[in-house]
């Protein structure tokens, strides 16, 4: 079996608010609102409007407290970067500390549709 990388543990989707702070390149510690994508136990996806250099380190705060890790890819897309953190080893996500809005598993998806199915009246 090859070393690629394979995620452990399931991927959350999610659509909640938090903040992402950083130090730009001149040490100043720079603020913005990000989209939180989906978030594992380990790591998170966020999508905000700057791109934030790789191995940079954050921290992410919501409602329940905050994370500290470390971007592991930035890319474009059209609406924005998308942002890979992974969290620190002693930051692990739980939902009891925060359970962002919208949690939403997507191995409950309806395989052949793809969609939760709307049942009209």
């Amino acid at each position: 079996m090859g070393m690629q990388e394979r995620r452990s543990e399931p991927r959350l989707l999610c659509a909640d608010l938090v903040e992402i702070h950083w130090q730009d390149k001149s040490g100043r510690t720079r603020r913005a609102v990000a989209n939180l994508e989906d978030i594992s136990l380990s790591g998170a996806c966020l999508q905000l409007e700057n791109a934030i250099p790789l191995r940079s380190r954050v921290r992410i705060t919501h409602s329940g407290g905050e994370f500290d890790g470390e971007v592991k890819y930035c890319v474009y897309k059209e609406i924005g970067y998308f942002l890979g953190v992974k969290f620190d080893s002693t930051a692990r996500w739980s939902q009891k500390d925060f359970k962002p809005q919208h949690l939403f598993d997507p191995r409950r998806l309806d395989p052949d549709r793809g969609q939760p199915s709307k049942k009209t009246a």
